[in-house]
């Protein structure tokens, strides 16, 4: 919410400035295009403000120079009009500019507003385009650049809560219910999980872009923890796809619990709710314990020397499990997924 509300506030900061400083220090009649560039330039972090700032510079000006050769060709008027938004659409939608709609704006205004026919005024229109843009860098640049490690931690510290939830609700209702049909249930949750490790992977990306040309003192630090979230988000998507296997082989199997054999049954499910709430608790000395008494019920299993047609499903959820606690065991030492404060930065930094 900081980040959101603080990057909102500098929007609109930019914004005024740039007006601003457009009509009181160079004193442009009808500077609206200032503050529309600040404002299409401010973006969420300090490389995407410049990558912003170069392809709303190249649109603006494209955009002046389409609706100057429109009205040269066909006069101001509606052909024209058509011609400049169509045009202006095509050209700023190239590769490396990729801002059609700023291009054929700007066309569009400055061809309605009736600038083409004096140099002046589409020299000022460039001139204000330029401030906006130059007050939406210094704004980003200058003002709490922001970095989005801290929101990319918040994703992920989520996702292994509502994993372990997962295992452990998939506990209860086998042994509750009495039926695998809920397993459809299981897994689209599998499946809301897996849109939750993209948004994760979106807002890592962010963080990572968000380092880039960022100024504060705090940014090495900082993006070598947040590197360090690959690993986690990578295990993360291995457990979610291996519990996704293991309710599509419930649900395959078409078989109520209380007909599994009771050697796999009962330990199983013990071992599945344990890892459940060894997940959910971030408990890496539990997720351990379970991954240690699984492989004692693998050797036990053998010992059985169970057979027939269940054992296929028995091996599967025992690998299934097996896999779910190897990928989070990390995962678990890690939570909570947090980014040391800028001050505890500064002193490890110095100390070292």
């Amino acid at each position: 919410m900081w980040a959101e509300a603080s990057q909102l506030a500098k929007t609109v900061g930019a914004a005024v400035v740039a007006w601003v400083i457009a009509v009181h220090v160079f004193h442009l009649s009808q500077a609206f295009m200032a503050p529309w560039a600040a404002l299409l330039t401010v973006h969420a972090t300090v490389f995407g403000t410049f990558k912003r700032a170069g392809q709303q510079a190249g649109a603006s000006v494209l955009g002046v120079l389409v609706a100057a050769g429109a009205a040269q060709v066909f006069g101001a008027d509606a052909v024209a009009l058509g011609v400049a938004v169509l045009v202006g659409w095509l050209a700023g939608a190239v590769p490396g500019l990729r801002a059609p709609m700023t291009t054929a704006t700007t066309a569009v205004v400055v061809l309605t507003t009736g600038y083409v026919g004096h140099n002046g005024m589409l020299a000022d229109r460039l001139i204000d385009t330029g401030i906006g843009i130059a007050v939406g860098l210094l704004v980003n640049l200058l003002v709490w650049p922001p970095l989005r490690d801290r929101a990319a931690a918040r994703h992920i510290d989520v996702i292994d809560d509502r994993l372990g939830e997962l295992l452990s609700r998939i506990a209860t209702e086998l042994r509750e219910a009495g039926h695998p049909d809920a397993a459809d249930d299981w897994i689209a949750q599998t499946d809301r999980l897996d849109r939750d490790i993209d948004r994760a992977w979106n807002v890592l990306e962010e963080a990572r872009q968000s380092g880039r040309l960022n100024p504060r003192p705090a940014v090495p630090e900082r993006m070598r923890a947040a590197e360090e979230m690959t690993q986690i988000i990578n295990r993360l998507a291995q457990a979610v796809a291996e519990t996704r296997s293991m309710a599509r082989t419930i649900r395959v199997a078409r078989l109520a619990p209380e007909e599994w054999n009771p050697a796999f049954r009962e330990p199983w499910l013990e071992l599945l709710a344990s890892a459940g709430t060894a997940v959910e608790s971030a408990d890496a000395d539990g997720v351990r314990a379970a991954r240690a008494e699984l492989a004692e019920l693998s050797e036990r299993l053998i010992d059985e020397q169970l057979h027939g047609s269940q054992w296929p499903m028995f091996g599967a959820l025992l690998v299934n499990l097996r896999n779910v606690l190897d990928s989070l065991d990390v995962v678990a030492e890690a939570q909570p997924v947090r980014v040391p404060p800028a001050r505890a930065l500064t002193r490890v930094t110095r100390s070292g």
